[in-house]
C-alpha cells in the first residue's frame, strides 16, 4: 500500500466519482482505476460498488476512509517538521475556526501573518466550536479557534479574546424601541436560533442557565447554521434572536435590525492546540499573532 494509493482511493470516496477524482488529481481516469483495483485485490476487498457509471462506498470502504485519511494526516505532518527545520516559517498551516471568529475577528490577523511569513500556506476551515475541536483533537486541525465551551479535555486552551451576545430583532418589532426587557418575558417571543453545537448557541443556554432558564423554555421558530442565515430571518419576521454583538455590529449600524443588551452574557474566544502533536514555526508565527498585545489592544 502506498501513499498515492491512499491519496487516490480519498479523492474517489470523497468524489464518489473516478473520473472527478482523476480531474481534481491531475491523473488519468484508467491511473485512477488501476490504483484502486491495485488496492482492493491486494487485500481482498471491495472498497466501492459498482452500479453502472455510479460507485458508492461499502461499508468495508466507509470504515478504511477513516483510517486512510488518518495515514495521511500523519504523513503530511512528517513532511511539515522537515520543512520547518528552514529559519523562515512557511509550509502548510490548517486552521479551523467557528463561525464568528473567522468572519469577524480572525481576518486582519491572518492578513498580518500572510504579511510577515509569505511562504506558509494557510488553509482555513469553517465550522462550529464542535466541528473545530474535533479536528484539533484528530489532527485535521494544526489549530482551533472557537466561542463556545470545548469539552475535549487534552486539547490546550487559551483566550486571545472576549465578545459578547446581544438580543437581536428586527426594526419593527415591538421591543424595538425599549432600552432593556426583563429577561422573564423572553418566554413570550417566538426565537430563531443557531445549531446546537455552535458557540453562539451553548453560549445562549450558559447564560439562560445563570438567570434560572432553559433553551427549551423559548418558543421556537428556527434553528439555523450560520448567523448570516439568522440575522436575514430575524430582520424579516418578528422573532427574536441571540448573535455575536461582532456579528450585528454593521447591520445595527446601517438601521436594518435593533439590538438590546444581555447582560452578562460574555464570551471568551478561545485558542485550541494538541499538546500532542509538533508546534510548527508556522504554528508559532500566528500564535504570536493571535495573541499579540497590539491587536488585543485594537480588539473591536
Amino acid at each position: 500500500m502506498t501513499l498515492d494509493q491512499l491519496r487516490i482511493f480519498l479523492a474517489v470516496a470523497e468524489r464518489q466519482h473516478v473520473t472527478r477524482a482523476a480531474e481534481a488529481l491531475n491523473l488519468t481516469q484508467s491511473a485512477v482505476s488501476a490504483a484502486i483495483s491495485a488496492l482492493e485485490a491486494r487485500h481482498g476487498v471491495r472498497l466501492f460498488d459498482r452500479v453502472g457509471r455510479r460507485i458508492a462506498l461499502t461499508q468495508t470502504g466507509t470504515t478504511f476512509m477513516a483510517e486512510a485519511r488518518a495515514v495521511l494526516d500523519r504523513a503530511e505532518t512528517a513532511e511539515m517538521v522537515l520543512e520547518d527545520l528552514a529559519r523562515e516559517p512557511r509550509g502548510r498551516l490548517r486552521v479551523h475556526a467557528s463561525q464568528t471568529v473567522a468572519s469577524y475577528w480572525l481576518p486582519p490577523r491572518l492578513v498580518a501573518l500572510r504579511g510577515m511569513h509569505p511562504g506558509i500556506a494557510l488553509r482555513l476551515t469553517v465550522g462550529n466550536t464542535a466541528q473545530v475541536a474535533d479536528a484539533v483533537q484528530d489532527g485535521g486541525a494544526d489549530l482551533g479557534l472557537v466561542e463556545g465551551a470545548v469539552a475535549h479535555g487534552g486539547l490546550h486552551r487559551q483566550v486571545v479574546a472576549r465578545d459578547r451576545l446581544v438580543l437581536v430583532m428586527a426594526t419593527d418589532h415591538p421591543w424595538a424601541g425599549h432600552k432593556a426587557v426583563p429577561v422573564a418575558t423572553l418566554e413570550t417571543q417566538h426565537w430563531i436560533l443557531r445549531e446546537p453545537g455552535s458557540g453562539t448557541r451553548s453560549e445562549l443556554e450558559s447564560w439562560l442557565a445563570g438567570q434560572g432558564m432553559s433553551v427549551a423554555a423559548l418558543p421556537l421558530a428556527l434553528e439555523l447554521p450560520s448567523n448570516e442565515a439568522v440575522l436575514n430571518a430575524v430582520a424579516s419576521s418578528r422573532c427574536l434572536a441571540a448573535l455575536s454583538q461582532r456579528a450585528v455590529a454593521r447591520p445595527a449600524a446601517a438601521g436594518w435590525i435593533r439590538t438590546l443588551p444581555l447582560p452578562g452574557a460574555e464570551r471568551p474566544f478561545s485558542l485550541l492546540t494538541n499538546p500532542q502533536r509538533y508546534r510548527t514555526r508556522a504554528v508559532q508565527a500566528l500564535i504570536g499573532i493571535l495573541t499579540e498585545d497590539g491587536f488585543a489592544a485594537g480588539d473591536p
